[in-house]
């Protein structure tokens, strides 16, 4: 996965796009000819990206949306269909980290956002793009999952079920499209140099871990519009496509 594609003319919906990997795939994926509609909380992120983004000669759209605002990606889809008619690809990446402890030391309301924000904002986010994405000639879904959904380690409870949940919804998404011209797949980044990956590895030596940029590279290449592949998972560690076979 090497090659840049030309994404001139198509439009680009990236959420989580404040900041790390989200942040860096908005900027390549405008770099690439692409109106980015970069969502994210917050809003001097968004601010920063759109700055790098026309510096570079590239165009965006900002919005700022918390993904537990369901109302709020309802609105954005029928902004979207309203503007442009039809959404040509979507990296779903926003998500949070939840806490790293024992399964019964989770509080319920830090196990109720990591599955708000990570499936039912991303299942809503879906339901909302679908038909849009459906419009496109050749209709590209990202979504960002994690190596937590399969090794599902000690004391990372919650947010291994939310990826694995994610991945779940991507699949079945995919299987629904396999007909059509859209393509559904899911990234799992491996280790990156993210705030979440701060937090879940503090006192890590940033030095060691990719950077974000070179990980957004990996899913300009899953957004390209001569993709075949739908319903895999595309893993950075070992630089390979995994396909899921489903029991006869």
């Amino acid at each position: 996965m090497t090659t840049t594609p030309d994404l001139s003319g198509r439009i680009a919906l990236v959420t989580g796009a404040s900041r790390g990997i989200g942040y860096n795939t908005a900027k390549q994926l405008a770099a690439a000819g692409a109106h980015v509609i970069a969502v994210a909380r917050t809003v001097g992120g968004l601010e920063e990206l759109d700055d790098e983004i026309k510096a570079a000669g590239g165009q965006a759209t900002l919005v700022p949306l918390d993904l537990t605002d369901m109302a709020g990606i309802d609105r954005l889809g029928s902004s979207i269909n309203d503007r442009w008619g039809k959404l040509d690809i979507l990296v779903a990446n926003a998500a949070v980290l939840g806490v790293i402890a024992p399964i019964g030391h989770v509080e319920a309301k830090v196990f109720d956002k990591v599955m708000a924000v990570n499936v039912t904002g991303t299942w809503r986010l879906i339901r909302s793009v679908d038909p849009l994405l459906r419009k496109s000639d050749a209709g590209r879904a990202v979504i960002v999952s994690s190596g937590s959904a399969h090794s599902a380690r000690a004391f990372w409870a919650p947010y291994a079920a939310s990826k694995a949940a994610v991945e779940a919804l991507a699949r079945s998404w995919a299987d629904e499209t396999k007909n059509t011209a859209l393509r559904v797949n899911i990234f799992d980044p491996g280790t990156s140099r993210t705030a979440m990956r701060a937090l879940a590895v503090p006192g890590e030596d940033p030095a060691t871990v990719a950077h974000p940029s070179e990980t957004a590279s990996h899913i300009l290449q899953m957004v390209d519009p001569a993709l075949t592949r739908t319903g895999q998972i595309y893993q950075i560690r070992e630089q390979r496509w995994v396909s899921h076979q489903k029991p006869a």
